[in-house]
């Protein structure tokens, strides 16, 4: 598998390096009945593992009557029994209390008897992180698509979303709504097209339950949760409390977000009708590096507009079952399917006064739309901002179903979407580290010179090509870290991503992606023998970036594909240029 090649590649590039063996994770609260029931004198233990004290595990002999394993166990003194007596098969666990204070010694006989195959602490396992919302449980769709999985590896960081509706929640008179549910998620600014003002909030409802399914504030012990909840939301309003608007301010609505720094534009709006000016601002907003999303429409007909422009990504509606919705629209320019029947999220009521919210239960494609653009901004935090690029990881992950004109590729796969991403990435990279650092030590040699190897060298090729910790998400930590995730964040990935991170704004130009940092480093650093192996690995793991970079084609660059492998190829020739001076101990 690719996550499994990929750590242990990692693992060996990280040989000089010292990683802890356990994080410490959140704290876990466990059924009371486990203990009072088949463990009443046992008791947990804070030791890493989540050790339940006082009660062992033994894997006994194949075949073992559960008549001998209990005198197996009046032998050592102990209340030995199967796990399982219910279960009729040959394959034996037995599970007994012990006194805590001889438990290691009594582990260490039982695994010298012939009788036991193996024999060891109680250990306890819990679930990944599933958020405290305490209304996530009805969020199946949540579920569906693979959140709980998707926010190991992602979370929309740095990353904006227009909600191109009704308005967001995330403004009243007085500026932003405190005490909500929303309060935790971050607005930039919006604008709202019907009133002519920049008070873009929600006077009907739609677009706030468009935009929690987005990115609602998540874990906060409130209401529900979203899936790109680490991306800033910019509402912008086209439609009236009424529910409609024009075609005019939809167009301009879509300008507006794609000159404002939208990385993903929703649009859970539609008509049966064309318009060359709608078609031409998504083609802009497109053309800008701006995903764009729409509902296909509720018709149960043909796909509506602006669904069905060349450049939108097309969303039909799926219920719990991964039917199609029987009001869902349908046609060839379905790109993917994605939960829309009964789905919850927050919304306003009282057309936003008194700041009244509600946790409404709405149907539509309007519904499915928000789920593929809040998974489309977590990919753009992974580092795959073209949009062709994002609609290409959406629907080679997406869950095939054969009725294209109903799902498209599929039904959306949130988990799998931003696990494959993320181990891609690393594969890809930690193969061109390997084969540039071979060429580097090859082309070194050739020339008379000396290579040592330093810890410094491995730091640095890891910090430039995958970060300091690529398998951050096996350890299922980062959606615990809170506010400080994006360190976590930053810790998986290559100093040439940290922008998206810290200054999204400057990743089109690809300016960390590039030869500058190992030059300013070398700049400042060269003289120093230990600073130039770290620079020289810096050199040669940026390299590496730069390759998976040219050979994926997944970022939007300021001038274009063809610039942007032209810009790549042209900083790694000079970043290898730089690892081979700065490698070569006869020259330190």
């Amino acid at each position: 598998m690719p996550k499994k090649l990929a750590l242990a590649a990692s693992s060996a590039v990280l040989a000089a390096l010292l990683v802890p063996a356990h994080a410490a994770a959140e704290p876990i609260v466990y059924l009371p009945d486990l203990v009072d029931g088949r463990f009443p004198q046992a008791s947990f233990s804070d030791a890493a593992g989540d050790e339940l004290r006082g009660a062992i595990t033994v894997d006994v002999k194949d075949g073992l009557s559960n008549a001998e394993i209990e005198a197996l166990g009046r032998e050592y003194g102990i209340s030995l029994h199967d796990n399982s007596p219910d279960i009729k098969d040959d394959a034996n666990i037995a599970v007994g209390e012990v006194d805590p204070s001889t438990e290691a010694s009594l582990l260490e006989r039982l695994r010298k008897d012939p009788r036991v195959e193996s024999a060891e602490p109680t250990y306890l396992a819990h679930a990944y992180f599933t958020p405290n919302d305490p209304k996530f449980a009805e969020q199946w769709h949540m579920s569906k698509v693979g959140a709980e999985t998707a926010w190991e590896y992602a979370c929309g960081q740095g990353v904006t979303v227009a909600v191109v509706d009704t308005g967001i929640a995330c403004y009243d008179k007085s500026g932003f709504m405190k005490g909500t549910d929303l309060a935790g998620t971050s607005c930039v600014a919006g604008y709202n097209f019907v009133g002519k003002n920049d008070v873009a909030a929600d006077d009907q409802g739609h677009g706030t339950h468009v935009a929690g399914t987005i990115a609602q504030t998540t874990n906060n012990g409130v209401g529900v949760a979203g899936l790109a909840n680490c991306a800033k939301l910019m509402p912008v309003k086209v439609l009236s409390a009424q529910g409609w608007g024009t075609m005019a301010d939809v167009a301009e609505g879509i300008r507006w977000a794609a000159d404002h720094g939208a990385h993903v534009i929703n649009l859970s709006l539609g008509s049966p009708m064309k318009s060359k000016v709608v078609e031409d601002a998504v083609v802009y907003a497109h053309k800008k590096g701006s995903v764009v999303v729409a509902a296909a429409g509720n018709s149960g007909r043909s796909v509506g507009y602006p669904a069905a422009y060349e450049p939108v990504i097309a969303v039909s509606a799926t219920d719990k079952n991964d039917g199609i919705a029987w009001f869902s629209s349908r046609g060839k320019q379905v790109a993917i399917g994605a939960p829309g029947v009964s789905v919850t999220q927050q919304t306003v009521c009282q057309n936003g006064k008194n700041k009244c919210e509600i946790y409404g239960v709405f149907n539509g494609t309007s519904m499915a739309s928000p789920h593929v653009a809040g998974v489309a901004a977590m990919l753009v935090g992974q580092g795959v901002t073209d949009p062709d690029a994002v609609r290409s990881a959406l629907q080679k992950t997406a869950v095939p179903k054969s009725e294209k004109e109903l799902f498209g590729a599929g039904i959306l796969d949130a988990a799998k979407a931003t696990s494959s991403t993320h181990w891609s990435h690393v594969m890809l990279r930690l193969v061109a580290l390997a084969a540039l650092l071979g060429a580097v030590v090859f082309r070194i040699k050739k020339q008379g010179g000396k290579v040592e190897a330093k810890p410094g060298v491995a730091l640095g090729a890891l910090i430039g090509s995958v970060g300091l910790l690529p398998f951050l998400p096996a350890l299922h930590v980062l959606p615990r870290m809170g506010a400080l995730r994006p360190l976590g964040e930053a810790l998986m990935r290559p100093i040439g991503e940290w922008d998206l991170l810290f200054a999204p704004a400057l990743h089109k130009w690809l300016l960390f992606s590039s030869a500058a940092p190992v030059m300013v480093l070398t700049a400042l650093l060269f003289g120093a023998r230990s600073a130039r192996r770290f620079t020289g690995g810096l050199a040669v793991g940026t390299a590496a970036l730069l390759a998976q970079l040219a050979f994926s084609g997944e970022v939007a660059y300021a001038f274009g594909p063809f610039a942007m492998r032209l810009w790549v190829v042209a900083n790694a020739l000079v970043c290898l240029w730089i690892a081979r001076i700065a490698l070569d101990a006869k020259k330190a």
